[in-house]
């Protein structure tokens, strides 16, 4: 279902600020979502206000966003990054997953363990801010890879194309109260809030 810019919206969590404790503390959750995104999201909609942005689907808008004023990059991959974020953690996170999802992870990477140290490089080696990713390509395999800034698979300026189905913000307003500069740290604690659920349901939404 396409979504206009002008008619996307600022997601609620599922859970609490402090939900995610000890691995993800309720200061630092609260300062990235009602500030760092929120802003990604009025500084999105203030670059589309009276522009053919605002009438144009978001989806199409990162696809192309080569085509786009950095504002729009900057903050309309801000949003949708924080958007998928939030949506695959969870106070009951952890573990491994099953299903498909498991199945096409030993196929394209030998093992979960694999997987897992693929992503964690790719996050720990991110110079400066930026994001990692798990993503379908167009092949429908998986990859990981890493992204600068608030850029993403999704976009035309991406080096490795795909639809992202997990994604990990290392930014430092993501870990730096709780871990300073400790980000291999963060990266470990990430995994014990993973949504597996939610990221099966993504990948199962790109086959």
């Amino acid at each position: 279902m396409s979504t206009k810019v002008k008619d996307l919206v600022f997601p609620s969590l599922s859970y609490a600020y402090d939900a995610l404790e000890p691995h993800i503390d309720a200061m630092t959750m609260e300062i990235h979502h009602t500030r760092h995104h929120k802003a990604y999201f009025d500084n999105l909609q203030a670059a589309a206000k009276d522009t053919p942005i605002a009438e144009t689907d978001f989806m199409e808008v990162l696809a192309n966003i080569s085509k786009y004023p950095v504002a729009v990059r900057n903050n309309g991959g801000g949003h949708y990054n924080h958007e998928l974020f939030w949506s695959i953690m969870s106070p009951n996170g952890g573990g491994q997953p099953g299903g498909a999802l498991a199945e096409a992870i030993v196929r394209d990477f030998g093992s979960f363990d694999n997987m897992r140290e693929q992503f964690n490089n790719a996050a720990k080696t991110r110079f400066g801010s930026g994001w990692a990713w798990l993503s379908v390509k167009s092949d429908k395999s998986l990859c990981v890879c890493s992204s600068p800034n608030q850029d993403n698979p999704l976009m035309d300026v991406s080096d490795c194309k795909g639809m992202p189905i997990l994604g990990l913000d290392v930014w430092e307003h993501a870990y730096y109260l709780k871990y300073q500069n400790r980000r291999p740290d963060y990266i470990s604690a990430f995994w014990n809030v993973i949504n597996w659920a939610q990221v099966e349901k993504n990948y199962l939404n790109c086959l």
